[in-house]
């Protein structure tokens, strides 16, 4: 069977030239958007874009430290920063100690057993460090193979 017999393409334009002429409501309107949706597929497809790396950040770095500091007043400035934190950490402790005690005197008040809730909580306490502890260690022994296995 040969192909070239089957079409034509002087019969197929004059087909479509009789179609166009044929009186027909909003054969114009329909044509332009017949033919438009390929052209607008074939430009969206064909439009190229380069999307360029983002810039640098541009780091400043602010020191609140004078310059050329000798290793005695940073050292000098590490045992201060060290002493105010030793003191917050106690003024701290010394308000959760008051806090516990007036929890204490609450629940002595209203008839709670108090030293018995105090001795579960230390067990409680005691049994979530020593897991904390186990984990700690697990992730150390963890961290030790992977950099055996590196070297």
């Amino acid at each position: 069977m040969r192909m070239k017999s089957r079409f034509h393409v002087k019969s197929g334009v004059t087909d479509l030239w009789d179609y166009l002429r044929e009186p027909r409501p909003f054969r114009w309107t329909l044509l332009l958007v017949s033919v438009m949706i390929p052209v607008a597929g074939v430009l969206a497809l064909t439009q190229e874009s380069y999307l360029r790396p983002p810039d640098p950040p541009k780091v400043v770095f602010i020191s609140t430290f004078a310059e050329g500091r000798t290793d005695a007043e940073i050292r000098q400035s590490n045992l201060e920063n060290q002493r105010r934190k030793d003191e917050r950490e106690a003024e701290l402790e010394a308000l959760r100690k008051q806090k516990v005690e007036a929890y204490k005197t609450l629940g002595r008040a209203t008839g709670l057993d108090v030293d018995e809730m105090a001795r579960k909580a230390a067990i409680e306490n005691a049994r979530e460090a020593a897991a904390e502890e186990a984990r700690r260690k697990e992730l150390y022994q963890a961290g030790q193979t992977v950099a055996d296995d590196a070297e």
